[in-house]
């Protein structure tokens, strides 16, 4: 699973079709010649603004600020411009400190009657995308990009037998949320990593087409580019996600050798779609994929989280069913009881994998988890 352009369009309603936005970095000196050209503001504000930022961005509080006193001036198209790129810089283009934007995106808005011609769903996807593979490292506190399309994600890991169940969504959602005081990092763990397909809402747009219906962009396979940051968009690897078999995936893509090559792919997209689709096979029940595809996965991945302080890990022992009936069985009643008693207790006692006393029972849950799934 990831989050791919159904995922944009459907959570944010933006246009993922037209043209990549191209702007270098920007130095000091660029960013206050944009204010002032585009902003009205004047050359001693900037100035100090640049100074406090200490660099190519502007504070959002401080667009605001130029937003109120162009209203207040009538010159809306400035007054315009500071909205735009201040609701931009809180939302699509986000970064860590979530009280910045960086100056180069202000020329987007330099004309405003041409802002649709950008796609501003890619954009949003590439600053998202990049902002997570920075999450993979271990030493990465913050995190940018607009995580409400990430964290709406989580509607889509559900419990067992209540899959598309609307009115218990709040119910699903809270299953993640941090209580201080009742849960540990280890028992998220734990939970995540007993996971299985039968406790994902794999299609959560099907009855949302009538709104936005399914584009075939979404299934383009290349590269997607903001200015000079460029990230791989692989739906191949999450075919499920669009009602079809998943197979093991081609290799990942080379990098592009110039920004060029990524607007030429983008334009020719129709090649690598009409390829995808002579590959696609329908799937008959939600999780499908083929023979093999599973053991593959396994060897290639990452199935269980793993702890970088040397604590034993929890041997994988089997990879989960794949066939309909284990998709949409219920698990035996004695095995399902075994297991919440075993989380129960565990949670009771505050338990921990750094606990050798409880590693055992850590075992046993995994043991059950396996075998209720």
């Amino acid at each position: 699973m990831t989050i791919t352009l159904d995922e944009v369009a459907n959570l944010l309603g933006l246009p993922i079709r037209g043209e990549f936005y191209s702007l270098l970095d920007v130095d000091r000196v660029t960013t206050c010649n944009l204010a002032i050209t585009l902003l009205g503001v004047t050359v001693e504000e900037i100035w100090a603004e640049t100074k406090k930022t200490r660099g190519a961005h502007y504070r959002l509080d401080w667009l605001k600020e130029v937003f109120r006193r162009q209203c207040a001036t009538k010159r809306f198209d400035c007054a315009a411009r500071a909205y735009l790129l201040n609701l931009v810089g809180s939302t699509i283009f986000a970064d860590k400190s979530h009280t910045l934007v960086d100056a180069k995106y202000l020329p987007l808005f330099r004309y405003l009657d041409g802002t649709d011609k950008y796609s501003w769903g890619t954009a949003a996807l590439v600053v998202l995308y990049d902002y997570l593979s920075n999450a993979c490292y271990y030493d990465t506190k913050q995190l940018g990009g607009y995580m409400t399309v990430g964290f709406t994600n989580i509607f889509r890991i559900c419990n067992r037998g209540d899959q598309g169940a609307d009115v218990e969504c709040f119910a699903r959602m809270n299953r993640w949320c941090y209580k201080q005081g009742k849960h540990k990092v280890d028992e998220y763990i734990s939970i995540i990593d007993a996971l299985t397909p039968a406790y994902v809402i794999w299609r959560p747009w099907e009855n949302h087409r009538g709104a936005i219906p399914f584009d075939d962009v979404m299934l383009y396979t290349g590269h997607l580019r903001l200015c000079s940051t460029i990230v791989k968009y692989l739906p191949e690897r999450c075919l499920r996600q669009f009602g079809y078999i998943q197979y093991i995936p081609s290799p990942p893509l080379p990098d592009p050798a110039r920004l060029f090559d990524v607007d030429v792919e983008w334009l020719r997209y129709v090649t690598p779609v009409t390829e995808l689709f002579h590959k696609l096979r329908p799937a008959t029940y939600p999780s499908e994929c083929e023979d093999g595809y599973l053991e593959w996965f396994y060897q290639v991945f990452h199935p269980l989280l793993v702890r970088p302080d040397g604590v034993p890990q929890v041997p994988h022992y089997s990879v989960p069913a794949t066939s309909a009936d284990a998709s949409s069985s219920q698990p035996p009643p004695i095995l399902q009881q075994i297991s919440d008693l075993i989380q129960q207790g565990l949670s009771e006692h505050q338990a921990s994998l750094d606990d050798e006393l409880y590693i055992h029972f850590y075992k046993v849950l995994y043991l059950s988890h396996s075998h209720t799934s």
